[in-house]
């Protein structure tokens, strides 16, 4: 026998026991994915019945609502007004209260709520002690928050800083802290609603700040009241189209933080800044922010109604698709990414 016939020898028997093992190993692989799918399939039916399950004897149940004067808590209050529970309905101004009362029944009331305050927060906590009595406060959901100031960090100060953290941080802190003891009682629920940016921070100034903070007063309240029977749940949405993500008072807010700043601050970022972050504000906004708000109100009655609610829901495609993902990517592309997505401009050397 030649060498070449016993290379061909060889390369024949390899090439007919790789041929076998392939075959093997592919369908070893079919197997896996059959039984992957076998397991995923149950999981997600059982996690959707468990979801589906619902509270009984809605109409003894109070939910105290903060920012009710527009936007998702308005939606909420008038829809858990309509499934029957007693809402307690925080508002702002007495215009958003008397509108609410219009259009709700009998069982909702309305109260005025300045979270920034300490001293309305106590009274709104003691009357609210009084109208649930016994029987304690089901749920409270954090909502009232703003959005403005908002641009880039050396256009901003502290006071910026402080004023928006009042109200987005503290202001959620202090309304759980004085309502904490009636939802012991009830063994309830605490809702607060954040933002995907408490995961991503994507622009300058304090909201992002403030909802990370939201996030973590969250979890830290979680695992501290998970032996008193009380579930806490975050809402965390994307761009909705909201009094917060007004263009029209966004693009003012730019303009107003360009006016205000010295005029070295002008120089470093150039004259042509302002009128590029406006124009991609517009556009941006435009593309991404979602109309149908009960997106999120659906995710906020779950987590007040459902017998095992969730710790975190993702409201709006964007939040699902792009935000979280982002929030997931090393630091670099992550940077990469929003830098290319900013205004274009040379810094002054």
């Amino acid at each position: 026998m030649t060498p070449v016939t016993i290379l061909q020898t060889f390369d024949s028997a390899f090439s007919v026991r790789f041929s076998t093992m392939n075959t093997m190993f592919q369908h070893i692989n079919q197997k896996h994915y059959l039984y992957a799918l076998g397991l995923v399939v149950p999981w997600c039916i059982y996690r959707w019945y468990k979801g589906s399950r619902r509270v009984t004897k809605k109409e003894d149940k109070y939910v105290y609502i903060t920012g009710c004067d527009s936007g998702f808590g308005n939606l909420l209050a008038r829809h858990l007004d309509k499934q029957g529970f007693n809402v307690i309905a925080a508002c702002y101004t007495e215009k958003g209260e008397e509108e609410l009362k219009k259009i709700t029944s009998d069982r909702l009331a309305t109260l005025h709520l300045d979270v920034a305050d300490s001293k309305s927060v106590e009274k709104v906590a003691a009357l609210i002690k009084t109208l649930v009595g016994p029987k304690g406060l089901w749920a409270v959901v954090n909502n009232a928050g703003i959005a403005l100031p908002s641009g880039p960090t050396d256009w901003m100060t502290i006071y910026d800083y402080k004023n928006m953290l009042a109200v987005n941080l503290c202001g959620v802190i202090d309304v759980t802290l004085s309502v904490l003891p009636l939802i012991k009682k009830a063994k309830g629920r605490v809702v607060n609603v954040a933002s995907v940016f408490g995961r991503v921070s994507a622009f300058g100034g304090p909201y992002c700040v403030s909802k990370f903070g939201v996030e973590s007063f969250n979890d830290s309240l979680r695992l501290n009241m998970a032996p008193f029977g009380i579930k806490v749940a975050c809402i965390e949405p994307g761009f909705f189209k909201t009094n917060v993500t007004d263009t029209v008072a966004m693009k003012n807010n730019l303009r107003q933080l360009w006016k205000r700043l010295p005029q070295d601050v002008k120089e470093d970022y150039g004259p042509d800044y302002l009128q590029a972050s406006i124009d991609m504000l517009e556009q941006r906004f435009n593309m991404l922010t979602d109309g149908n708000l009960m997106k999120v109100v659906y995710c906020m009655e779950h987590a007040i109604s459902a017998v095992y609610p969730q710790t975190r829901y993702s409201a709006g495609w964007d939040a699902k698709f792009f935000w979280l993902p982002a929030a997931y990517l090393p630091t670099s592309i992550a940077d990469r990414l929003f830098r290319g997505n900013a205004p274009p401009f040379k810094p002054k050397v």
